[in-house]
């Protein structure tokens, strides 16, 4: 495993389109049909990364909470199923059934989306405003596995409370740390 930071990608860039496979519901969904009027956070994870699972049942809380305030949720895994087939579409339908998922979990086949994201790690967060404009980026909360921190999501939930509220997002902001994407070779 090779540990990295995100990019931490410019703020007020704009939120790349993208159609992809919900394994979930075996359906195709675009950005557009996920967005919602207050903000869309996408997350790029996926199944095998320590640095995920650790974080993983305050994440489905945290996506539940703020779900039903207006804010919408989506999870991508770009993974290459070949050398990590943990992260192909059957067992990502099997993990977000056993988490409760209650947001979609896409997958990026060809590795496009998360190239135009300019994501890197696994988990990388991206919080999008109505407008689609990026408006956070960076990492659930300060937790890692094994360093004795509580998983709260506090980073994540701090932008989505300025969001609600009509604030500026918090500054600064810190990068998210974890697995490097596994891409193709």
């Amino acid at each position: 495993m090779a540990l990295i930071s995100s990019k931490m990608i410019a703020l007020n860039t704009l939120a790349p389109g993208f159609e992809l496979l919900d394994v979930i519901s075996g359906r195709n969904l675009s950005l557009k049909d996920l967005k919602s009027d207050k903000a869309i956070v996408v997350m790029f994870i996926c199944n095998h990364c320590p640095f995920v699972q650790h974080i993983y049942k305050e994440l489905v809380k945290v996506a539940h909470d703020y779900k039903v305030q207006g804010i919408s949720f989506v999870g991508i895994s770009a993974n290459d199923p070949i050398e990590y087939p943990e992260d192909g579409p059957d067992h990502m339908k099997k993990v977000a059934e056993s988490l409760g998922f209650s947001f979609p979990y896409l997958f990026d086949a060809t590795q496009e989306v998360a190239k135009a994201y300019d994501a890197a790690c696994t988990p990388d967060f991206f919080v999008y405003d109505a407008h689609l404009k990026c408006v956070y980026r960076g990492q659930f909360d300060d937790s890692r596995p094994n360093n004795g921190l509580p998983v709260t999501g506090s980073d994540l939930k701090a932008a989505l409370e300025s969001i609600l509220a009509g604030q500026p997002v918090p500054q600064p902001q810190k990068p998210s740390i974890g697995c490097n994407i596994k891409w193709r070779t």
